[in-house]
This record gives structure tokens, C-alpha cells and sequence, in this order.
């Protein structure tokens, strides 16, 4: 019996790991292609790579995802989001902590959307702390129609909540199915 405990909290112990080394590679990730962005790039010129739909361009965002906030001029926003951004990555840290036998992260899909908000979360984070913006670069387009420019970090928060708003539906049919 003993010996069956210590497997299961080994497993439970490697799945946490896992989430954690995500999460780890998407703000590494993120780091890398921002440092490719800022030291190659100057602010503000546009990189074309695919000529209608894709180009790099080097921006600086004040405020949220997608630019969201980004042209209120008081300092409220940067410690507005930072707060939200270390609750975000708490709260993501204890339920990825906490064992599958508390049902809360034990899904695969459930903890790989965890991981990429949590490393998205961080990239960013680091952005507006060291330098009171997030670089920005990627941007989609389609004729005169542009996406807000994003980056590595808002990708991953953007596909994990994807993935835990598909893993809290799958579970609530799941439920109605029984």
C-alpha cells in the first residue's frame, strides 16, 4: 500500500515538473524572440515576411494583451496589471502545485492551458517590471484589417485559456453525460 502511495505522488510529482519545465520554456521562449526583436529591430519599423498577412514590427506596449490599456496615460494600468499578472501566476502555481487527487489540475489538457498562462504571464511580467512595457512584434494583417501586434507570451496565454475553456466544457458535458 505504501508502495503504491509513493508511485502515485512520484507521477503526480513528475506531471507537476512538467507543467513547471512549460512553463519555463514558454517564458524562455518569449524571452529569446524579445531580445531577437529589441537588439535587431528598431521601434516602430516593420520587417515584411509574408507580403499581406505577416510582419515583425518593434512596438512598445504600455498596457495589456493586444494592446488593451495601452493609451490610458496615467500609471494606474502598469500596477493594475502587474497585480493581476502575480495573482494570475499564484493562483496558477497552486492549483498546477496542488495533488491530482484534489481534482483541480488532472486533466492534461487542464494543466497544459495552465502552464502556458503561466509562462506567458511571466514573460510578460518581466517585460513590465524591467522595463515598464511589453515588446510587442508579431502582427497579422489582412489588407487594411490589423490585428493588435502581440508577442510569444500572449500567444501561449491566449491558446492556454482556449484550452481551459475547452477542458471546463468538455468536463461540464462530461458531467451532463453521467
Amino acid at each position: 500500500m505504501l508502495d503504491s502511495v509513493s508511485r502515485k505522488d512520484a507521477k503526480v510529482s513528475q506531471r507537476t515538473q512538467g507543467a513547471f519545465v512549460l512553463a519555463a520554456a514558454v517564458f524562455f521562449l518569449d524571452r529569446v524572440t524579445k531580445y531577437w526583436v529589441e537588439s535587431r529591430v528598431a521601434t516602430s519599423d516593420t520587417c515584411t515576411v509574408i507580403p499581406g498577412f505577416f510582419s515583425i514590427i518593434h512596438t512598445q506596449n504600455r498596457g495589456a494583451a493586444f494592446g488593451l490599456f495601452s493609451g490610458a496615460q496615467s500609471g494606474w494600468q502598469t500596477l493594475f496589471l502587474v497585480g493581476l499578472s502575480v495573482s494570475a501566476m499564484v493562483l496558477i502555481t497552486s492549483l498546477l502545485w496542488r495533488p491530482s487527487g484534489g481534482r483541480l489540475a488532472s486533466s492534461r489538457r487542464l494543466r497544459l492551458g495552465l502552464s502556458l498562462v503561466l509562462g506567458g504571464a511571466l514573460g510578460n511580467l518581466y517585460d513590465r517590471l524591467a522595463h515598464g512595457a511589453v515588446t510587442d512584434f508579431l502582427e497579422l494583417y489582412v489588407g487594411d484589417f490589423h490585428w493588435p501586434t502581440f508577442n510569444v507570451a500572449d500567444s501561449a496565454i491566449t491558446i492556454g485559456a482556449a484550452l481551459l475553456m475547452l477542458d471546463m466544457l468538455r468536463s461540464r458535458q462530461a458531467t451532463q453525460r453521467k
